[in-house]
């Protein structure tokens, strides 16, 4: 068994023929772009790519492999260049089933299919295609409840994961549910073998929630840019980076398990925190915070910390004996006096992004950027750096 390092939620961007996949994207998002980043600067073993149910993607994906430059395994995921795993995935919007009523959670909630071939992603797509308008743009809202693409993508033999879970738009809890059994009547009967945390809640935070205490927690990045894959991560004991090892691990098969969840520190997520949409202000009181203290205003962006307190159903230190822990990271990219020149430094010294932040020492790090930089690459490891809170989406930031 080893340890592997894993981003369950990339998008692509456009096709290597210029087409639009996922519009909200950067357009150098291609499927052998996040490859070379993930693999390369990144560090990752796995990584997920989360629009491949489209028609652009899927004949990027056929032509890598009839290339070679994709190889199937046969405990399923594709192979790329001998280094990176790649994992055939999907992200879908579908409804909670119920109208809006104002003040209450109502609206669409975002899931992720993992896969672990072309050929499963191309019979999502064909049973998608009667669901959405354009079957060539990823993320559209599907006429579908969530229980039926449960069963969709059972059918398929794949899994079904609900997508960064406390956000206040396209999320299960944040705007969709007060809990699983409304969106899934029927019963889960461990169908659903983790949800993903997102960017401004963490393991603790999460653990509010009993219904939850099943799950196996994933931490993503939900990149739309490629500077922003592995913001969040997480690292699998397998015995090698396949689908069948990861879909183990999810369901902790076999000594197979996360082993440890990097995210931001959640005060860092751009909707941790209430936000007043009217005069601009990021609350800092005890959650919930439903109305804007300074001005009044019920005009706000409902904060993940908020929506967590209003429907947790236990106290903070519950967490289940098969939790792992939830380190809380600054990414590179956040840290004062990191810029892109010596980001760019430390990759070429020490080989990645994962290199610097979990294996180089101090001073290794203080001959490559000095010592000022050194350190405070340590205290973020640590997490010892003072910040801002993030909220109605604007991230937080470190404090100098």
């Amino acid at each position: 068994m080893n340890d592997y390092y894993a981003d369950f939620h990339v998008h692509i961007g456009r096709a290597s023929n210029g087409r639009w996949i996922k519009v909200s994207s950067a357009a150098d998002l291609t499927v052998e772009n996040i490859a070379r980043e993930a693999a390369g600067r990144k560090g990752l073993d796995l990584v997920g790519l989360v629009d491949c149910q489209t028609g652009p993607a899927l004949r990027d994906l056929r032509a890598l492999a009839a290339d070679g430059r994709l190889v199937p395994l046969k405990d399923g995921g594709l192979r790329y260049d001998g280094r990176l795993t790649i994992l055939p995935m999907a992200e879908l919007e579908v409804g909670c089933g119920r109208p809006f009523v104002p003040g209450q959670p109502a609206g669409s909630a975002h899931f992720l299919a993992l896969f672990g071939t072309i050929e499963q992603v191309e019979g999502l797509a064909g049973e998608m295609r009667g669901h959405v308008s354009n079957p060539d743009l990823s993320t559209q809202r599907l006429d579908l409840t969530p229980s039926r693409l449960l069963d969709i993508v059972a059918g398929l033999d794949g899994q079904l994961i609900p997508a960064h879970v406390f956000t206040p738009f396209k999320s299960l809890y944040g705007n969709c549910a007060d809990s699983l059994t409304e969106l899934f009547p029927g019963g889960l009967k461990d169908r659903v073998p983790a949800v993903e945390l997102g960017l401004s809640a963490d393991t603790g935070m999460a653990d509010l929630l009993s219904e939850l205490a099943g799950m196996t927690f994933i931490s993503d990045s939900d990149a739309h840019s490629l500077p922003k894959i592995a913001r969040e991560y997480n690292v699998l004991a397998l015995a090698a980076p396949t689908y069948g090892e990861v879909v183990k691990a999810l369901r902790r098969e076999d000594g197979r398990r996360v082993v440890a969840n990097y995210g931001l520190d959640p005060r860092l997520g751009k909707y941790h925190r209430t936000h007043c949409d009217a005069c601009e202000l990021t609350v800092e009181g005890p959650p919930p915070v439903r109305t804007c203290p300074r001005c009044g205003s019920r005009r706000v962006t409902f904060g993940v910390l908020d929506r967590l307190t209003e429907i947790a159903d236990q106290e903070p230190g519950h967490s289940p004996a098969h939790r792992p822990p939830y380190h809380c990271q600054v990414p590179l990219e956040y840290l004062p006096g990191v810029g892109p020149k010596t980001l760019d430094r430390l990759v070429a010294a020490f080989g990645s992004e994962m290199a610097v932040l979990h294996r180089t020492g101090r001073e290794d790090l203080a001959e490559v950027v000095g010592e000022r930089v050194a350190e405070t690459v340590i205290r973020g490891r640590r997490g010892e750096l003072s910040l801002s809170v993030g909220g109605g989406g604007r991230y937080g930031r470190v404090r100098t």
